[in-house]
């Protein structure tokens, strides 16, 4: 008798060692999907952060400028830039308003 509890007893500990190491290779089969996901939008927002700062910058613009646009482009003054806001009852134009520029981001 003691040899049948002690031969389930050994069965059922490969049985339940057979379940949970599935169950742990799913999860990292998850858990690699996820980091792989996040490693493309890594690449993703590193390229992004090189092309805006690259085609950002002051020099660069610059040269743009004189190269594509000659003068086309003029300097403006902030203060003389306006701001078109629609509401249900119509449209309005107000200042720019800079300080509310400067919160939404």
């Amino acid at each position: 008798m003691k040899k049948i509890v002690v031969i389930i007893f050994i069965f059922l500990l490969i049985f339940s060692t057979a379940i949970i190491k599935n169950s742990t290779k799913k999860i990292e089969d998850k858990i690699f999907a996820v980091k792989e996901s996040l490693r493309v939008f890594e690449n993703e927002l590193d390229d992004t952060k090189l092309e805006f700062e690259y085609l950002s910058s002051t020099e660069k613009l610059l040269e743009y400028q004189s190269k594509y646009f000659e003068k086309d482009l003029i300097q403006r003054d902030i203060n003389s830039i306006k701001t078109l806001i629609k509401k249900p009852n119509g449209l309005f134009i107000n200042d720019l308003n800079t300080f509310e520029l400067n919160e939404k981001k």
